[in-house]
């Protein structure tokens, strides 16, 4: 409906514009005119089917914009309004006296060329500037607030939005971020999340369906928990999935996406935008074992080579220990001879430690 009154009013004026447009016309052109009417409705006509394409490229800009202030912080649109209506200002006072100059009429064009001119350039840097700075502005006008004057004389950085991946919400691991207090800012769950859940909930595959309602079930606790703090994001953004709906949004918003994805961050990541993998916040946080070490270890199961057992350390980390082969549920005592990185995780290589030093230690004797 609003589309169909937007393309009818520029229809309207642009009629209007061309059947007016001729009085406008230099009077020796009109003299040789034979048929001032029939001139009118051609110019109407013309500026019927122009004022139909300015409506059109209208409609669309509407859309995209409309689409734009939904999924945006309220701190910045109110941030870039107050940046445009500055750039406008301050582009109306340096075109008074220009307006005011009395001009030939030959170039009387140029008034109205330098009003769309400077206005356009004005608001467009407003625009930019506010989005920029704007947020820093915002909160000086809570001067009594140390962690504004921090922001705002550059020594603290204020706290991104968290958009959460469906990888994050399913593997549970956000709740205890959230709760320890390691995160800070508005916490944006998307639409089109929330629709994956809800599709692998309904799965008929067990596994699938288990995974969607753990899922939805994580998300009702942490709004019965943080309340305003777990934003909902209704906007429907196009694109081929989820992933790149998730990094439009992070793009709009300048939060940072939380994903366990390792593809999805490194595309992220070459899109510049910023990323927070918990896969790697875990292997940096997990305790650095040395060789050299020696610490008790329960072995778990057999490994895959001749005389090695297996066991795990408390964050996780497997350790292959050799010759603990058919000692299972036995706690031993290992010294740690070396350590593998990949993308995916750690293994820690363990041999089993002499039994004279164990007796030694055993005693208190030193080595």
């Amino acid at each position: 409906m609003v589309d169909s009154l937007i393309l009818i009013l520029f229809l309207i004026s642009g009629a209007a514009a061309g059947w007016l447009g001729v009085d406008l016309l230099p009077e020796a052109l009109l003299v040789q005119v034979n048929n001032p009417e029939g001139l009118r409705t051609v110019l109407g006509g013309f500026g019927a089917f122009f004022g139909l394409l300015a409506g059109f490229f209208f409609g669309q800009l509407r859309r995209r914009l409309t689409q734009q202030v939904r999924s945006m912080p309220t701190d910045l649109l109110v941030s870039r309004a107050v940046g445009l209506i500055l750039g406008l200002l301050v582009a109306n006072l340096l075109l008074a006296p220009i307006l005011l100059l009395p001009l030939p009429w030959e170039v009387i064009f140029i008034k109205p060329l330098a009003a769309v001119l400077s206005n356009v350039f004005f608001g467009v840097s407003g625009y930019n500037l506010a989005e920029v700075h704007g947020r820093t502005l915002l909160r000086l006008f809570s001067p009594s607030n140390a962690e504004a004057l921090l922001v705002a004389e550059g020594v603290l950085r204020p706290a991104t939005a968290k958009i959460l991946d469906t990888s994050v919400i399913i593997d549970g691991r956000i709740r205890g971020l959230l709760d320890s207090g390691l995160l800070e800012g508005q916490v944006i769950v998307a639409q089109c999340v929330i629709d994956e859940l809800q599709t692998l909930a309904d799965s008929g595959n067990a596994e699938k369906r288990a995974r969607g309602r753990r899922g939805l079930k994580l998300l009702s606790q942490l709004r019965d928990s943080y309340g305003r703090r777990l934003v909902v994001n209704s906007t429907r953004y196009d694109g081929k999935g989820v992933d790149d709906k998730l990094q439009t949004l992070t793009a709009d918003t300048g939060g940072t996406l939380l994903t366990a994805d390792y593809n999805l961050a490194k595309v992220a990541e070459v899109k510049g935008l910023q990323v927070l993998n918990l896969s790697e916040l875990v292997i940096a946080l997990r305790p650095e074992v040395q060789p050299g070490d020696e610490l008790q270890l329960k072995i778990v199961r057999d490994g895959k080579e001749a005389e090695q057992g297996v066991g795990y350390l408390d964050d996780g980390t497997m350790v292959v220990v050799e010759g603990a082969r058919g000692r299972l549920g036995e706690r031993l005592d290992v010294v740690i001879t070396g350590a593998l990185q990949n993308p995916t995780g750690r293994i820690v290589f363990a041999q089993l430690e002499p039994a004279r030093h164990r007796s030694e230690r055993a005693s208190g004797r030193p080595r």
